[in-house]
């Protein structure tokens, strides 16, 4: 399972990447985000796409191993935490 440290720079950081503009609010940060509890306010509705493990499940795990999967995402949040 994905160890996510619960920052919030993925929720506060969604004009980094085009795929979540249907969730940005217009300012980067998810609609969905609570600021000041720094927490999703829909996260077990959450997108598929905001879900590592249920995302690797459905579309990568016969493309590549989970390892890889969590090793690039784990890549992507400490650079996300240098922002």
């Amino acid at each position: 399972m994905f160890k996510c440290s619960k920052c919030g720079k993925c929720c506060i950081n969604l004009d980094l990447n085009p795929i979540y503009k249907d969730l940005d609010r217009g300012d980067g940060i998810c609609k969905y985000f609570d600021m000041e509890k720094r927490l999703c306010t829909i996260y077990n509705k959450r997108p598929i796409k905001c879900n590592v493990d249920l995302y690797y499940e459905l579309y990568l795990k016969d493309k590549m191993d989970r390892e890889e999967y969590y090793r690039l995402n784990y890549l992507v949040c400490r650079k996300l935490k240098e922002v």
